[in-house]
């Protein structure tokens, strides 16, 4: 997980999360747990799934069928990253053959005692 001693400039947050997108997409999920602070990713995939592939698709998400192949996941994209006044929270827009979907990732930037992290995310409909 990466740590900084003082809060993180944007950009590094923002190059945290396109790797932490990156290992998602490439199905390495193990990886990418590491990455953030943050539970396990199930419910993420699962959203992700709901609101892009499973919704074109037309398939129903409550058999887990997202897990049967997780090659849906590289047909997704990061969008924009629209970032709080704080500078803490970053909301990130995903999509799905260029065409943002409904449900987006937020990430945020906190202290721990071993240094600045970025948790999440939580996702948003």
């Amino acid at each position: 997980m990466r740590r900084w001693t003082e809060h993180p400039a944007e950009t590094d947050v923002e190059a945290v999360v396109r790797r932490y997108f990156d290992l998602l997409r490439a199905g390495k999920i193990p990886e990418a747990e590491q990455l953030v602070d943050h539970p396990p990713v199930r419910h993420v995939l699962t959203s992700l799934w709901t609101g892009s592939a499973g919704a074109s698709s037309g398939a129903s998400a409550g058999a887990d069928e997202w897990e049967q192949s997780l090659s849906w996941l590289r047909e997704l994209d990061l969008g924009d990253f629209l970032w709080g006044d704080t500078g803490s929270h970053v909301y990130v827009e995903i999509t799905h053959h260029a065409q943002t979907i409904e449900v987006g990732l937020s990430f945020w930037v906190r202290p721990t005692d071993a240094g600045w992290v970025v948790s999440g995310p939580s996702t948003l409909w």
